[in-house]
């Protein structure tokens, strides 16, 4: 079953998040199973919105979880399970 923008969006946020809330950028890839260029193009997305943030750290490129990114899975997770609750 093919995931949904915001489906596959969440699973970015959650794959940082399971990370401590920093990954690398091949870790995303892999974690995401995107291509190298969707996952940039998904990256630059959640960046514009205020949900990821790039560091870098020793020359090399980190993706951070930004807190309004951890209040964004919150209320994913709330809305889920308020939609299962009623068979949605």
């Amino acid at each position: 079953m093919k995931r949904s923008r915001i489906e596959l969006l969440r699973d970015m946020l959650v794959a940082v998040h399971d990370k401590g809330g920093v990954i690398k950028p091949t870790h995303l890839l892999y974690k995401a199973n995107l291509s190298h260029d969707a996952m940039k193009a998904y990256v630059k997305e959640l960046q514009e919105q205020g949900l990821l943030r790039e560091r870098l750290e020793d020359g090399k490129t980190l993706y951070v979880l930004t807190d309004k990114g951890y209040k964004f899975l919150e209320e994913y997770k709330r809305f889920t399970s308020f939609a299962e609750a009623f068979g949605i």
